[in-house]
């Protein structure tokens, strides 16, 4: 019998445990896909007038879809859709804000990497894009970015600790804005047992172009469930920025996250 036919496909999500799939979720290398939405309310602060008083919610849509290779590691895709629902712009001939509704800038995230199974360290190399998909010149940036990005970490059966690490220049696009940014996203995340996590895990960000730092204080608790067999990870997680852009930045954002497991059809193709 081959050795492979032997073991289990760390894929198949139909006979693990809410434990097993909880750390699985939590595991930036997941080999499961699934289907991440989240709900993103925030609040912003600044220089501007009435800035304090302003608000916006995003839909972002952020699928994981990881591509097993022969060789033991995987092809990570993560592109991150966004519908603003309501954005903040700032009208400087009125000196005044509105609302604005529709897609903002997909971002793409594409990474190569694996985990070694006896010590739990994981590791990607990639390249991270930003694409001028905004329906509204106010929702981004009309500009192409590109740049690499690179991840480390360990996982045991109770933790996940590491960092992401990443940086995009403009390559291309209509708009007047320069971009040279550097991105942090820290991990430390602890499995209780139970399908429960919580953690932190903050998005901190450098703009070489402005000199100013978002720097957010984050807290995350979810949990993971089964209903009718199908894998659901809720979670929920808060905001506080210690730093942030003058004019107007975050000051508190809220997010609900809602992600179902699901077979990945398209790698499916390739095996």
């Amino acid at each position: 019998i081959p050795e492979s036919s032997t073991k289990s496909d760390p894929r198949d999500f139909s006979k693990k445990s809410v434990e097993e799939l909880a750390r699985d979720l939590a595991n930036p290398n997941t080999p499961l896909t699934s289907l991440k939405l989240k709900v993103q309310y925030r609040e912003f602060e600044g220089d501007l007038p009435n800035a304090n008083h302003q608000n916006s919610t995003t839909l972002l849509f952020q699928p994981t879809l990881p591509f097993p290779l022969d060789n033991g590691n995987t092809v990570y895709f993560r592109p991150g859709i966004p519908l603003k629902l309501n954005d903040s712009v700032y009208d400087s001939g009125t000196g005044e804000f509105d609302d604005e509704l529709g897609l903002g800038d997909i971002t793409i995230d594409l990474q190569y990497g694996g985990i070694n199974k006896e010590n739990g360290n994981l590791w990607t190399v990639g390249l991270v894009s930003t694409l001028p998909t905004a329906s509204d010149s106010d929702l981004g940036l009309n500009k192409f970015t590109l740049g690499p990005g690179f991840q480390f970490g360990n996982l045991t059966k109770t933790s996940v600790l590491g960092a992401y690490i990443n940086h995009q220049w403009d390559v291309a696009g209509s708009g007047d804005t320069d971009v040279s940014l550097s991105g942090l996203q820290a991990f430390a995340i602890h499995l209780p047992g139970g399908g429960w996590n919580w953690g932190s895990s903050p998005i901190i960000s450098y703009n070489h172009e402005n000199d100013e730092w978002n720097v957010p204080i984050n807290l995350v608790c979810g949990k993971t469930v089964k209903i009718s067999g199908r894998p659901w990870k809720f979670a929920f997680e808060v905001n506080y920025f210690v730093e942030h852009d003058e004019a107007m930045g975050n000051q508190w954002m809220f997010g609900l996250i809602i992600a179902p497991v699901v077979e990945n059809q398209i790698a499916n193709w390739f095996r």
